[in-house]
């Protein structure tokens, strides 16, 4: 299999924390100088505090027409990387070799102008990814029906919306058929119909033999358009693996993991204040702390926090996530009409929250705890959508005399009745 992307031990480094010096917004040549001694200074002295990798170290190949996930925290160098390969940048160390020509749709709207038209901005998008004009004009009306911008193509960009930016930006990078397409979050912006076609488009362009390297913080978007994916930390490659092994990595990465979480006052921002969160932890129906429960069996979630003042209309809850980020359903403490009656205002003082969840709901799996302390459109003191891991076991469940796997993140027992009418 012919390789499209090779990498090997790429590196960038950026300074950071550095001011012009001299007067007004350059350096007189006195300045320089002195800029050049201290610097000969900082590098003898071997200390380097302003000098930061945002890539450090990373090797890796992609074959042809493959789709490759790039996943990680804010932070952790995915567009640093994707820079690296779309050439915007240039690498500190290491070397890149690339087969084929480089499409890059790295954020809302690169490459155009805001003072051009759609239409001129099409054309000019499409030189800077090295398309011949006769190859834009072919691809034209494609690109346009594609986008959904045809009313206003003749409209100068600076008036698009920024989803109407990236309809145009992701339709000429998708099909002005570069051999390698570079995509930053292009599902960021953009309603749910425009992000399927997205997703479609993409598919067609791998099933054309064509490489594509994919960022995005949308996980089902990774499981749906990529067979692999890599995890950036910090700079660093930690995994190469099937997307589904990491994702699942990613999202579970920080996670609390012995069935309680306990939050330390330097983990708390000041804007949450009075509220203050101390632990959450899930108990089984023998009241232990666990990280496994059993899916026939009830369990409870307790969510202790302090208030340091007293708040009205104050409502504390959760989020259930399974752990690919799929939300299975959101509860607060005071759903019921008659809870927020009696809770209308919490004086201060420490309290729990707990509400149990019924046996012989949740489907096998590995699932994450959110939480969420607010007054509802008024102020949210705090929220934290990944919280803790838990897993389920399904052992006695329904429908386990058979080996296959159950779809879905629930699993019911329903009462099912069996009735011969003639």
């Amino acid at each position: 299999m012919t390789i499209a992307v090779h990498v090997e031990n790429l590196g960038k480094q950026y300074k950071i924390g550095i001011a012009p010096q001299g007067r007004g917004n350059y350096n007189t040549l006195r300045d320089t100088i002195s800029n050049a001694f201290s610097r000969q200074k900082r590098l003898a002295a071997k200390k380097p505090d302003n000098l930061i990798w945002a890539v450090k170290d990373i090797s890796f190949d992609v074959e042809q027409g493959q789709v490759l996930g790039i996943i990680g925290h804010n932070g952790a160098g995915k567009s640093t990387l994707l820079k690296l390969l779309s050439r915007v940048v240039e690498p500190t160390e290491g070397m890149m070799q690339l087969r084929g020509r480089v499409g890059s749709l790295l954020e809302v709207g690169t490459g155009f102008h805001p003072e051009l038209t759609g239409r001129e901005n099409l054309y000019l998008n499409g030189a800077i990814l090295g398309m011949h004009r006769s190859e834009i004009t072919r691809k034209f009306d494609e690109i346009v029906a594609f986008s959904e911008v045809e009313k206003f193509i003749d409209t100068p960009v600076k008036r698009y919306s920024s989803g109407m930016y990236l309809r145009l930006a992701f339709a000429v990078a998708a099909h002005l058929e570069p051999e390698i397409l570079v995509v930053d979050e292009v599902l960021a912006v953009g309603d749910a119909e425009f992000q399927r076609k997205c997703i479609g488009k993409m598919n067609d362009v791998a099933e054309a033999g064509r490489t594509v390297l994919f960022v995005s913080h949308n996980m089902s978007a990774v499981l749906r358009l990529t067979d692999e994916s890599i995890v950036l930390e910090k700079g660093k490659m930690i995994m190469r693996a099937p997307s589904a092994e990491a994702v699942d990595y990613y999202l579970s990465a920080g996670h609390a993991r012995a069935g309680e979480k306990v939050w330390e006052p330097a983990d708390i921002p000041i804007t949450a204040a009075p509220f203050s969160p101390r632990a959450i932890r899930i108990v089984d129906n023998r009241g232990n702390i666990v990280e496994t429960i059993r899916s026939t069996e009830e369990f409870t979630l307790e969510f202790e926090y302090d208030l340091d003042a007293p708040i009205t209309g104050l409502r504390v809850g959760i989020y259930l996530y399974t752990a690919r980020g799929e939300p299975v359903f959101t509860s607060f403490d005071t759903d019921d009409a008659r809870m927020f009656n009696t809770h209308t205002e919490r004086k201060a003082g420490r309290y729990v929250s707990r509400c149990v969840v019924p046996p012989d709901m949740l489907n096998a799996g590995r699932y994450t705890l959110g939480v969420n302390a607010s007054s509802y459109r008024i102020h949210r003191y705090f929220a934290e959508e990944r919280t803790l891991e838990f897993n389920v076991d399904p052992a006695g469940a329904p429908g386990m005399h058979w080996t296959e796997p159950r779809p879905g993140a629930v699993r019911p027992r329903l009462d099912w009745e069996i009735e011969k009418v003639e």
